[in-house]
């Protein structure tokens, strides 16, 4: 049966990334784009309690449109997320607890790569979090300077083009290298075509994670 998956973004080219990693299964999906906890959360009267009201109206909304699964791509929208407020029959996936789960099996000292400085806190302290069971996770961040304003210009090539020529500084690092972020996936996944080495992302941990947890099934029926 098709299963019918509620998404919340904060930009819409996560969209595509979606879509396109999960194009071989039978999913209708139902995208909602909301970029204005993004925006306002760079104001000095900014309140946390109301992003947190705001993300939990946005997850409710999307309930009501009787999908079998809300998944949330955006790490900010997922610091806001208090389930405990809420009250719903489907699972919420957050996209990068997959993610998380494999820093943590690695258990070996690791680099975690970023452009979008406003997602690094919430991001990391999630990460600490999950990693308690773990004992300790010992991960260097990286920060890619000035790349990200290229994918809010609308300049998506030029943003990879960024991120690639950064991941090249790392062709004789030992240490496992990982993308935080959904919008690093494509540059990646060139830098692993290009070089035959390994970087993890989201993207790859979610697809693994939900194809167990929805028990999705393949379109072509196999």
């Amino acid at each position: 049966m098709k299963k019918k998956i509620g998404c919340l973004h904060a930009h819409h080219t996560n969209i595509e990334y979606i879509e396109t990693a999960f194009s071989n299964f039978d999913i209708e999906w139902l995208h909602f784009v909301d970029p204005g906890l993004v925006q306002v959360s760079t104001d000095k009267n900014f309140k946390h309690s109301d992003a947190q009201k705001r993300v939990k109206q946005q997850v409710e909304w999307i309930a009501e449109c009787k999908v079998d699964a809300i998944l949330i791509t955006c790490t900010n929208y997922i610091a806001f997320l208090n389930e405990e407020q809420l009250s719903l029959p489907m699972p919420i996936i957050k996209i990068d607890e997959p993610y998380f789960e494999q820093i943590c099996q690695l258990q070996q000292p690791q680099m975690i790569l970023f452009t979008n400085p406003a997602t690094v806190e919430g991001t990391v302290k999630r990460l600490n979090a999950h990693a308690e069971e773990y004992g300790a996770v010992d991960f260097e961040v990286i920060l890619i300077d000035d790349a990200f304003e290229f994918i809010m210009q609308g300049l998506g090539e030029r943003y990879n083009e960024e991120i690639l020529n950064f991941l090249y500084q790392f062709n004789n690092e030992n240490r496992p290298l990982s993308v935080a972020q959904l919008s690093m996936v494509e540059a990646a996944k060139r830098y692993e075509l290009q070089t035959g080495m390994t970087v993890l992302n989201p993207l790859n941990a979610l697809v693994d994670s939900m194809i167990v947890q929805l028990k999705l099934r393949s379109s072509s029926g196999l």
